[in-house]
């Protein structure tokens, strides 16, 4: 029986080194942009609305959001071309940073950057705090006094 005890040892990857992303820095608005996507609830259980929240990094700025019941990468896709044709948005000018989620890495995402020119930052794997800013927002949002404490009733309530 003994004998039968395999080393897990011998199954596992060694670790990998993972390098820190490189540094950005925004120096005025429009230069560095971050999003993310957070939970809303309802009041059927295990059931979201999903409000998608980008802002500019150095003047802390809403530049768009969107409430939905889905959370995909289409939806992201129209709410960053809005967003670059509002605020004139130039090819190369702005760098969108967010987290390793599926709508962020998603084709339709992905090919929306590269259509408008908008470089992508992605953080770490496996790092839960690369997107700070737009986490910190978030909890700003839900702690405030007006901030529903009750489950919302549908996605127009939400969105009001």
């Amino acid at each position: 029986m003994a004998g039968d005890v395999v080393a897990l040892d011998a199954y596992e990857r060694p670790p990998q080194r993972r390098g820190k992303p490189r540094a950005l820095a925004a120096i005025a608005p429009d230069q560095l942009f971050s999003w993310d996507i957070t939970y809303l609830p309802t009041r059927v259980r295990g059931l979201y609305f999903y409000l998608y929240l980008f802002m500019d990094i150095f003047s802390r700025k809403v530049v768009g959001w969107q409430i939905d019941e889905t959370e995909s990468s289409e939806l992201a896709s129209e709410v960053l071309r809005d967003i670059c044709a509002r605020e004139h948005i130039a090819p190369n000018q702005v760098v969108l940073h967010s987290d390793n989620g599926s709508p962020m890495k998603g084709a339709t995402m992905l090919a929306t950057l590269q259509a408008l020119g908008v470089m992508p930052s992605f953080s770490r794997s496996a790092v839960s705090n690369d997107n700070p800013y737009s986490e910190s927002l978030f909890k700003t949002l839900k702690y405030r006094p007006n901030y529903s404490r009750r489950p919302f009733e549908n996605l127009m309530t939400a969105r009001q």
